[in-house]
Formats: C-alpha cells, structure tokens, sequence
C-alpha cells in the first residue's frame, strides 16, 4: 500500500487550496526609521487578488522517502566581485582613528613591578570561577568549596526563610516594606551568604502550590533591585528568590544582567526581562543525542491539517496572542495557554489556537524586512501537566531544517528552576518541518512564496507553570555585556591583559564591544615589551546572523577559555594578541531577527562596501582590520564564528 498512500498524499497536498498567511501584511511588526534611508510605508491589508494560484509547482516529495535537495542561502553566489586583496574603500587617513584601539602597543609598563609586586598573595585573593572552564560533565565543580573560599568571618545563624514566603505574593504583603536582602550576598551568587554561610537549598522548601508564577516569571526592568525600601511586587520576590538561589550559574549575575538589560536600547524599547536570562541556567547534567525521527510523522500531520479543512466542526480557530493588535487578547481565566515574546530576543507575532491542544503560531520577520522568519523564543504558560500540545510554526522560510534530523527546540520551565534545576533542555517529540499550503502575496516578492511548518508537540512538566520555547538557547546582547564586566573582574591583571573598549554604536544606539586578550609582559624590561608589542594579532568575530545564538555559546567559551589558567591558554596569551568582536549584529539580536539589521539587510553580504552610517560594525569591523594592515600587523588568522541550525 505504500505507493498508493504516497500518490495520494501528493494528490491531497496539491488539491489543498492555496491560502495566504493569517497576517495583516507580511512585513515585520516592528518598524525602525533608518537616517537617511527610506521610511517604512505603513502595513497594508492582503486580499484573495494578491496571491496566484501556483497549481504547476512541482510535485513536493515526501521527506520520509525521499530527501529534498537543500538551498542554501548562504553560498556566494557572486564570487566573480570577489578579488583576492580588496582595495581600501576609505581614505587612509581615517584609518588613524583605530589606533586607540591598540593601545597596547603604546601602553607603558613601567609601573608594572610596583603595582604588583607589594602583594605575594594577589592570585590568592582573586575570584577563582574562571580558572575551571564548566562542562556538563562536570557540573559538580560549578561552586566553590568551602575550603576555598577567603570570606574568614564566622558563621551565623542561616537565614530561616522558607521559599513559600519568599515568592507568595499576598495582598496583605504588597505594601510592607521588606529590606532588600540580596545585597547581603555576593554579587557572583555562588549560594553562599557574606557571612560563608551556605545558602538553604530550594528543594528542601515547602510545595510550590502557592507560588504567584506569573508575577515572576517576566519582571518588569523598573523592578527594583537598589537599596528602595518598596520595591514593586514582582521585583521584591525577584529579589528574595535570588537570596536562596542554590545554583552557581558561572559568569552570571542578575542584579547585573538587570541593570545591562535597562540599558539595552530595542525598537519597542521592551518592558520585560526574560526570566531564564535573568536567572541563569546551568548546563544539562549529560549530553542529549538527537532525536530520532519516527517514519511516517510527517504524513501523519499532513492528514491532520487536511482534515482541518474537510473536517471543520472541531477547529475553534481563535487568535489568542498578536502584535497587530493594540488591546489585550488573552483572558486569563480561559483554559487556552498563554503567550508573550516582548522581551529581548524574543520573536512571536501571532497565536491562534486551532483545537483544544493544537496552536498555530507565527514568528515575526525581521525588522524592516517581509523574510527571514525562523528563529523564535517566546513564553508560554497556563499549561495542565501531561497534556500533549501540538505547536505549529507555520510561516517558516528554509526549503529544510534540522528539525527534520533530530534536532529539537529549547525549553527552560520556571517551576524546574526555582526548584533548583535551572536548565534549558532540548524537548519535543512528533517533529517534523515540511512545505504548507501558506504563499506570499505575489506583489511583494514578483512570484508566489512558499512557507514551511514547523510541528512539534511538547509536554510540559507542571501544572500552570510558565515556560519558555526557543529555537536554540538563546544568549541574548545584555547577557553579553554582563558576561564580559563579570570576566574582566574574574582575571588576574598580573597575568592578563584584557581590556574591553566600543568599537561603535549600531544604528540601535548600542555600543558593539571590542576585546582585548593577551598575556601581561613578565616585566617592563625592554626585552618583554618588545616581545609583548610583537605579538602576532588573531581576530575573532561572531554573532553577525542574529539567529545563530550557537555561535553566541562558542564565544563565551572562547572568551572564558582565553583567560582562564589553563597551560595551553596561557601559552596562546604569551603568544598572540587576540582582538575579538563578539556580536556584529547587537540591533538583530535584541530585536528577535534571524538575520538581519535594523535595515532589514543581511550584513554578512555588505562587507564589499559598508557605510558608517548604515552598517556601522562592519564598516569599522573592516576599518579596524585594515587599520592593522597598514602598520603592517596583518592578523595571522581573522576568524568568524558561525554555526548553523
């Protein structure tokens, strides 16, 4: 029966009328005013008219027996501009202004004995998190011992406080002023109170059935984290919660993150925090493999979404969540889950829940931009345990993906984490991702575009919990920004020179960092300067696809691992002197994008001719490398991370 049932399915899927997406235009929600570019023209409504019966498009083939040839989008297509030494595109006297980004070639070192040569004991006295690069095989070494800790005070009484009564939020409570009690903890929140006290773990506190999860689930950034003697509601359970946080999360402080992500300008200027951003995540205890795929799924979906049309009676059809619309959609008392994504790198447009456990859900596109919709990171809650729920990513773009060879989403539960597991884990059963019967209008692309689905059903681990589902492990700007102030304070300066400096402001109004990394000269004898100033350069960027936040986790490690006290580390720093970009593309990465800028272009594909004023990392990214070639340092190797998922 096997090839009778795969003609019919082709049968089905080319009799199925062809529909536009359920959006009121394609183009992104969000829209961003470029200087001296055009301005966007306002969202237009789509009519029946607009899209074109594609009836002669080739017959899609089953991926379950036979694979579908792949595009990518990332191949150069326009090799022949390429030249193998491209000329200098600016005037060779403005190359002088990175000159104050090599400090180190002109930094005097004369002071170097004195300043630290009165204190023996200066490694001793040093944050010691970074000289153990954590792997999930060895998650045990993530908090200090006691033994190595220096705090040298005498232990107290713990602190009695149940979680119950730290995350309750009662009307009686709302307006007693409660002392903020997290500055009483060391800032790096290794568990362990300023007095060396260990602190009491979450799981040894009573059941969670009181705890007001969606009051803390997405703190709002004026959230109080000072001295303020009362704090919003939400802020003060934040804060209370962070005093019993059990986990050691490596190079993360929420009270830091809190205050970087205030300052991270966005073009919806976001509201929210993201709770796994602002708590933490350690990760998973062991490697997870790759799912395997059942034979058949993708076939079984298909007859599910023909069904909907033949068999309409059970389609409740219902939009629940969506950026187009000004008021409110979600009443909190319905039985249908709820969903938010206006928080940093968040990406959800629209939610509509088709059955009592199936929703259709669509990304947003880049901004400024009608494409690019495959990365997505959004909160969803209200959820009953045990319950399969079936989500349908419906406006996806890629011909393929490897959701289609067991790869999985990402979910981080807030109930798991305050209960001391804070991990994001891969999840999802049933997954597949196939071509759908939704076309682009043909006016705004000149032919009749293609979208995908994504399909995956999760089922959630707690009652009324609040989740959130990604694409990949996200790693947002604000993380970065306090993931490089933390290590710049864990190093040891006799060892390790690091410093970190802006290269430039994106068009976003955020400063993009530039890294420093080498070894410290062994003293201020000409012979070590010398040798320090003659380094070779390596240059490392990563992060210019907003998407790709793999490539994000690659940096941090890198980052960590060049300034930790590994032997082979140390000989890299004696060695070379790394200038590192770890995010080109902050404006795409705060704002959900997949790939683009705020321009809604790809700056993977303006590094022939950048302009300061429209893609301003990479033109200072390429002004900066020249400026090196000019003084005749060229980079021994400019690498550029990038992963695909």
């Amino acid at each position: 029966m096997e090839p009778v049932i795969s003609v019919m399915l082709q049968i089905l899927r080319q009799c199925y009328p062809v529909s536009p997406l359920p959006l009121v235009t394609p183009s992104s929600a969000y829209a961003f005013s470029v200087p001296g570019s055009f301005t966007p023209e306002p969202p237009c409504a789509l009519s029946e008219e607009d899209f074109e019966d594609d009836g002669d498009e080739e017959v899609d083939k089953d991926l379950d027996s036979e694979d579908v040839k792949e595009e990518y989008d990332d191949l150069e297509t326009d090799v022949d501009k390429l030249s193998s030494k491209p000329g200098l595109d600016r005037p060779e006297e403005e190359l002088m202004q990175y000159e104050a980004m090599c400090l180190e070639l002109s930094y005097s070192f004369e002071e170097l004995e004195s300043k630290f040569g009165d204190d023996a004991n200066f490694e001793d006295s040093q944050d010691t998190n970074h000289h153990h690069i954590p792997t999930a095989a060895s998650p045990k070494q993530h908090c200090l011992k006691k033994d190595q800790t220096s705090w040298g005070q005498e232990k107290e009484d713990t602190v009695q406080t149940s979680l119950l009564s730290m995350v309750k939020m009662g009307r009686s409570s709302k307006k007693r002023p409660i002392k903020n009690i997290y500055h009483d903890v060391q800032s790096n929140c290794l568990g362990i109170d300023s007095l060396g006290n260990d602190v009491p773990d979450i799981q040894t506190s009573p059941k969670e059935d009181g705890w007001d999860i969606e009051a803390i689930s997405c703190p709002r950034m004026s959230a109080s984290f000072s001295n303020s003697t009362s704090p919003r509601e939400a802020g003060e359970a934040i804060d209370k919660l962070l005093h019993l946080h059990p986990k050691h999360i490596p190079f993360h402080d929420p009270c830091l993150y809190m205050d970087k992500a205030r300052r991270t300008r966005s073009v919806v200027d976001f509201k929210m925090v993201a709770f796994p951003d602002l708590w933490g995540h350690c990760p998973p205890p062991s490697a997870q493999s790759m799912l395997e795929r059942k034979c058949g799924v993708q076939r079984i979906k298909i007859f599910e979404d023909v069904r909907r049309f033949i068999q309409p009676n059970d389609i409740i059809n219902k939009v629940i969540f969506s950026l187009d619309e000004p008021w409110p959609l979600q009443d909190t008392a319905s039985s249908c889950l709820r969903f938010f994504s206006k928080f940093e790198s968040g990406n959800l447009r629209k939610a509509i829940q088709v059955r009592e456990f199936e929703y259709d859900l669509l990304i947003n596109a880049d901004v400024n931009s009608c494409q690019h919709q495959q990365w997505f990171y959004f909160k969803v809650s209200g959820m009953r345990a045990n319950i399969p729920y079936r989500f349908n990513i419906i406006n996806c773009e890629k011909p393929n993906s490897q959701f289609n060879y067991g790869m999985q989403p990402t979910l981080y539960s807030v109930k798991e984490a305050l209960l001391g597991r804070p991990s994001w884990i891969r999840t999802g059963n049933e997954i597949c991702y196939y071509k759908n019967h939704y076309r682009q209008r043909a006016a705004a692309t000149g032919s009749g575009k293609c979208y995908y689905t994504l399909t995956f059903v999760v089922t959630f681990p707690h009652d009324e919990d609040v989740c959130y589902l990604a694409y990949h492990y996200p790693y947002t700007y604000s993380a970065l920004m306090t993931h490089l102030d933390i290590l710049e304070k864990s190093i040891n300066p006799r060892q390790v020179y690091f410093r970190q400096e802006v290269l430039c402001h994106t068009l976003g109004g955020n400063p993009c960092p530039l890294v420093t990394i080498t070894a410290m000269p062994e003293s201020s004898s000409t012979d070590h300067l010398e040798q320090f100033r003659h380094r070779p350069y390596q240059v490392i960027t990563a992060r210019v696809h907003p998407g790709e936040s793999n490539a994000s986790w690659v940096m941090k490690g890198t980052l960590e691992f060049l300034v930790s006290n590994d032997p082979v580390a140390r000989l890299l720093r004696e060695n070379f002197i790394f200038k590192i970009i770890p995010m080109l593309n902050p404006d795409g990465v705060i704002n959900g994008n997949h790939r683009c800028s705020l321009r809604g272009e790809d700056l993977n594909r303006q590094w022939l001719s950048p302009q300061a004023h429209l893609q301003p990392t990479i033109y200072h990214a390429k002004g900066f490398l020249h400026y090196l070639c000019s003084i005749g340092r060229s980079p021994v190797v400019s690498y550029f991370v990038s992963t695909f998922v």
